[in-house]
């Protein structure tokens, strides 16, 4: 008998405080396309934040669109986190 583990997915999401109002989801995906997600992340030594409750939220957001208002407390509490991590390296 198989495990019913859940669909992994991932979401990646960009912020330019020169151009954008709020960060963008610019990759997302579930199974490989969310292992890719992740493998590149960290092949590129970029923070990775697990959050299973955002990334469902952020996957219904469309590619290249501006995160709504109401995940903003969410998702700054994901770049205080990231701010963190990369001001310990």
């Amino acid at each position: 008998m198989q495990e019913n583990k859940p669909i992994k997915k991932a979401v990646a999401l960009k912020y330019d405080t020169q151009k954008d109002k709020a960060p963008k989801v610019v990759a997302k995906g579930k199974g490989e396309v969310a292992k890719n997600i992740i493998k590149i992340a960290q092949e590129n030594e970029l923070p990775i934040k697990k959050d299973e409750d955002l990334v469902e939220l952020l996957t219904k957001i469309e590619l290249d669109r501006e995160i709504p208002e109401n995940l903003y407390k969410a998702v700054a509490e994901v770049f205080s986190f990231i701010y963190n991590i990369t001001n310990k390296r």
